[in-house]
C-alpha cells in the first residue's frame, strides 16, 4: 500500500494533467473528431476519383448518393472532395496562425511583465491601439498589397490575434516574478533570459496551451468569415467559407450544398472547444480532488 501511494505522489505534472484530460470523456471525444478531420483532410483528396476544380456540367447540383456522398455543386464539382480540401485549408490556417500567436504573444508579454514600469505601461498601450485598428479595413488593405491568398489571411488573422496572448502571459508572469523561486534565481545569477524562458514561462504553459486551442477555431471561423464575404481564399481553391458563399443563392432548392461546409465549421470548433475545456480542466491544478 505504501509503494502505491509512492508511486501516485511521484506522478509528474503533465503526467497526471494528461490521465485527466483522457478521462474527460468530452475532452477525448473533441481530440478524437480533430484527428479525424487531420486524417481525412489528408487523404480523401489523396484518394477521391474526383478533384475540388474540375467541372461537369451535366452532373451539376446532383442530390447526395453513393457515388457523390455529399452531392455536386452548380459546377458539377463533388462537394465530398471540396469540403475536405477546405478542411485542409481551414486547419493549415488556423494552427499556423495559433503558432504564430503564440510566438509573437508569449514573448512579447513576457518581456513586457518581467521589465515592468514605465516599459510595461509603453508596451501594452502599444498593443492597445493595434487592437482599436478596424479589422476589415486591416485586411482589405493588406488584399491590395500583398493580393488575397492563404498567406495574407494568416499575415490578417496574426496582426491582432496575438494581443490576447500577450496580456494572458503579461497577467500570469506579474504574479510569477514575486514568487521566492524567482528571487533566488537572481541570487545565483541567472540571467534575465534564462529566467524568462526557464523558470517563468514552463510555468505558464498551462494557461498558453488553453489560449492556443482557442484560438485555432477563432483563426478557422475567422478564415470563413473572410472567405465568405470574398475577401479570403479564392479559386480555384475550396475553403469551407467560399462554399457556404456559393451555396446562398440556391439554398432554396438545393440546401445540402450550404449544409455539409457549415456544419464542418461547426463541428470542428465544437470540438476544439471540447478540447480547450478538458485541458483547462486538467492543466488547473485547482481542479484537483
Amino acid at each position: 500500500m505504501k509503494e502505491m501511494n509512492f508511486d501516485i505522489d511521484n506522478v509528474s505534472y503533465f503526467q497526471d494533467a494528461k490521465k485527466r484530460f483522457l478521462l474527460n470523456k468530452a475532452a477525448f471525444f473533441g481530440l478524437v473528431i480533430i484527428f479525424s478531420l487531420i486524417i481525412l483532410s489528408i487523404f480523401v483528396p489523396m484518394f477521391s476519383s474526383y478533384t475540388y476544380f474540375e467541372t461537369n456540367l451535366e452532373i451539376k447540383n446532383t442530390p447526395p448518393s453513393f457515388k457523390y456522398f455529399f452531392g455536386t455543386d452548380e459546377l458539377g464539382r463533388d462537394i465530398f472532395t471540396r469540403v475536405f480540401i477546405g478542411a485542409r485549408i481551414s486547419l493549415f490556417i488556423g494552427i499556423m496562425a495559433a503558432i504564430i500567436d503564440i510566438v509573437i504573444g508569449v514573448v512579447y508579454g513576457a518581456v513586457s511583465a518581467y521589465i515592468g514600469g514605465v516599459t510595461d505601461e509603453i508596451m501594452m498601450r502599444i498593443a492597445d491601439v493595434i487592437a482599436t485598428v478596424p479589422y476589415l479595413l486591416t485586411v482589405i488593405l493588406l488584399m491590395v498589397v500583398m493580393g488575397s491568398g492563404i498567406t495574407t489571411i494568416i499575415i490578417a488573422i496574426t496582426m491582432t490575434g496575438w494581443i490576447n496572448m500577450a496580456r494572458i502571459v503579461r497577467a500570469q508572469i506579474l504574479t510569477l516574478k514575486k514568487m521566492p523561486f524567482i528571487e533566488a534565481a537572481k541570487i545565483y545569477g541567472a540571467s534575465n533570459l534564462r529566467i524568462i524562458f526557464s523558470h517563468l514561462l514552463p510555468n505558464c504553459t498551462g494557461s498558453i496551451i488553453t489560449t492556443m486551442t482557442i484560438t485555432i477555431p477563432l483563426a478557422i471561423f475567422t478564415e470563413a468569415f473572410l472567405s465568405f464575404l470574398g475577401l479570403g481564399v479564392q479559386a480555384p481553391l475550396a475553403s469551407w467559407g467560399v462554399m457556404i458563399n456559393d451555396s446562398l443563392s440556391a439554398l432554396r432548392y438545393y440546401p445540402y450544398r450550404l449544409f455539409f461546409p457549415a456544419f464542418m465549421i461547426s463541428i470542428t470548433m465544437f470540438a476544439f472547444n471540447l478540447v480547450g475545456d478538458g485541458l483547462r480542466d486538467a492543466l488547473d491544478p485547482k481542479a484537483k480532488k
